[in-house]
């Protein structure tokens, strides 16, 4: 092969001593010529850039009848969004199948074609599900790939599939599809640890989500006389989403799901704060059995509560998920942007964590032994009887603010003799205030302390054992199991 005129350049006017040339790259056609120079002698060596089957199986875009020639390769695997979103695979049949049986109803397509997409779709459906699809990074996302593999399975009738559909609405609405569904997964598995809220706040989600954006098309809508009221009753929605625009741009859905499960994470974060805490050796208030617990690879003895660590831990990135989304999203203009191919990744991501999390959580507090022992010696300390013994006195007619400091002398007597509230005698007491009388001491000590709270919600005894009987009825839990 013969040199350019800059490499014959370069080789006149370097010293053959000190030659360094950086063996330069010649592309031809479909292979890459590399040319290794030394100086004691010059050799060219010919290597394939991609090899032929490869080069065989390269196919022309759906979208690329504008285009004269094909995408690098570099740009291919940048751009390329199927290792993601082919798990949008069945809502993205379901929504093509809403979508072709419209068409049909409204003259857009025959009947006939329609069968013949349904019953291709279904079987597109069953190799994925069997593992039998090859999914190829060169169709670019689960749409490219399902409508290009129907084109391949029957033909001319598939490429009427996307008429007055792009992939703006057609990923829209996959997402609100699957989105729907896994806040269903979710909130079964909420019930489990009463987070009624949390729950609350996602069905709230699941509500607000549940308009179709298909037939939004790119943007702008369609000319073509498609019903959109009926896809979206075919695919469970509440009502097509009244702006086109609004539609294909719209991810607040995803923002509050997020915002949703960043809020459980917190929740579950903090119990699993406590549980870790009651578990360590200067607590002591709780045992995990061996089938919650890990060990460690150096201290024998150690006995791990580290399930619950982990979601401490994992609650980091599910908060973590939804700053992605709300920096992603901050700084778009309206209708659909490129940037939101990154959104379904930390939703993906997200779900996994605290479906995790909580199914964890709630095998973790199934398999814990309350050390009564340990509990009951701790409790005395810091003079948890100090509050009622104020209400007490409130009762007799004593101004709170007053009564607040007659306890607190108390407290502070009981301090400088390293005894309780329930030690002092009577006597003692009358010296800080003669309102105490002999019945001050059914107020005093832990569990006389306990029994007093009687407020709605309280922490007192008959308050607790009420809140146990109305989880029970509203979780439908037999008290026998």
């Amino acid at each position: 092969m013969e040199l350019s005129i800059l490499q014959k350049h370069t080789l006149t006017h370097t010293h053959s001593s000190s030659l360094t040339l950086r063996p330069p790259r010649l592309h031809l056609s479909n292979y890459t010529y590399k040319m290794n120079i030394s100086p004691k002698s010059l050799s060219v060596s010919c290597n394939a850039h991609k090899n032929e089957v490869e080069m065989k199986e390269k196919e022309t875009k759906l979208w690329g009848g504008r285009f004269e020639e094909g995408v690098s390769d570099v740009v291919e695997r940048f751009t390329e969004s199927i290792s993601v979103d082919k798990a949008l695979y069945k809502q993205d049949i379901m929504g093509s199948r809403a979508h072709a049986s419209m068409l049909a109803h409204q003259g857009l397509i025959d009947a006939s074609d329609k069968d013949i997409i349904l019953k291709g779709l279904d079987q597109i459906e069953n190799e994925i599900e069997t593992g039998n699809f090859n999914w190829r990074t060169d169709r670019e996302d689960v749409h490219m790939n399902i409508e290009a593999a129907l084109t391949d399975l029957v033909g001319e009738p598939a490429k009427k599939l996307h008429t007055a559909r792009s992939r703006n609405d057609q990923v829209s609405t996959d997402f609100r599809l699957w989105c729907r569904d896994a806040i269903g997964n979710i909130v079964s598995r909420i019930k489990y640890l009463q987070l009624e809220r949390d729950a609350g706040r996602l069905l709230d989600c699941r509500t607000r989500l549940n308009f179709c954006p298909l037939g939004a098309c790119a943007l702008a809508g369609t000319g073509l006389p498609i019903d959109r009221f009926m896809t979206s009753d075919a695919l469970g929605f509440s009502a097509p989403m009244r702006n086109s625009i609004d539609a294909v741009s719209d991810r607040d859905f995803v923002l509050e799901f997020l915002s949703s499960n960043s809020i459980t994470a917190i929740h579950l974060s903090r119990l699993g704060e406590e549980w870790v805490l009651w578990a360590s050796e200067e607590f002591g208030f709780i045992t995990p059995s061996d089938s919650v617990s890990t060990g460690s690879s150096i201290m024998p003895q150690k006995k791990n509560p580290d399930p619950m660590e982990l979601v401490r831990g994992k609650s980091a990135r599910v908060v973590g998920d939804l700053v992605t989304l709300l920096v992603l999203c901050k700084g778009l203009p309206h209708a659909y942007n490129r940037d939101l191919q990154e959104d379904k990744e930390p939703v993906f991501d997200s779900v996994k964590a605290i479906t995790g999390m909580l199914e964890v959580s709630a095998e973790f507090a199934q398999n814990i032994t309350f050390n009564s022992e340990r509990i009951q010696n701790a409790l005395p300390a810091g003079h948890l009887d100090a509050t009622t013994l104020a209400d007490y006195l409130v009762k007799k007619g004593m101004p709170f603010r007053t009564s607040h400091d007659v306890v607190g002398r108390s407290v502070a007597l009981c301090v400088s003799r390293k005894s309780q509230l329930q030690d002092l005698s009577l006597d003692e007491l009358r010296s800080i205030s003669p309102v105490f009388d002999q019945d001050v001491y059914e107020y005093l000590g832990v569990e006389n302390s306990i029994k007093n709270f009687s407020s709605y919600g309280s922490t007192g005894s008959e308050c607790v054992a009420s809140q146990l009987d109305y989880w029970m009825t509203r979780l439908n839990i037999n008290r026998n199991t």
